[in-house]
């Protein structure tokens, strides 16, 4: 009986290792590169195997605000024919389809800004806070056109962190 019990924990804390969620999952806020202010509170989570990311709130704007900034263009691929200009800049998925490459890195995927209606690949990559060059837990968010890209950072927030932006 003390070797079934054995056996059953053992697999149970196998199991939920596996199912553990990935470094990149959770509540994250953007942070301007140039001014370091927060613009946008945002939840990454997993979905089918795949990584995704929508804005739960921006700073110093209304947040029912549209994103204009890509009016007449659509993503049939993801956004099913929407025009990026009628679409809420708070709801909306901004982020998808990134598959995991190891534990907290992602790739082959898309991010559109949603303040002038670009896609560009995505590639997500976790930093653990090592309190030197990353004083706490980081996202670097990588955004690529062809062999050119930009990665800003993403600072580790709580979910009414993520949501509270005004």
């Amino acid at each position: 009986m003390k070797k079934i019990i054995a056996i059953l924990a053992a697999l149970l804390l196998t199991g939920s290792l596996c199912f553990a969620a990935d470094p990149a999952e959770g509540f994250w806020i953007s942070v301007d590169e140039k001014t370091n202010e927060d613009t946008a509170g945002w939840k990454i989570w997993q979905e089918g195997g795949k990584l995704y990311g929508k804005i739960l709130s921006v700073a110093d704007k209304p947040q029912d605000e549209k994103a204009t900034g890509g009016k007449g263009k659509t993503y049939d691929n993801f956004m099913k024919g929407a025009d990026v200009g009628t679409l809420t800049v708070v709801g909306t998925t901004w982020i998808w389809d990134l598959t995991s490459q190891g534990d907290g890195k992602w790739a082959n995927g898309y991010i559109i800004d949603p303040g002038d209606g670009k896609r560009y690949k995505c590639r997500i990559t976790f930093h653990k806070g090592d309190g030197k060059k990353f004083k706490g837990d980081t996202l670097e968010m990588r955004g690529e056109v062809g062999p050119f890209g930009r990665s800003q950072f993403w600072k580790k927030s709580t979910e009414s962190a993520a949501a509270g932006l005004r």
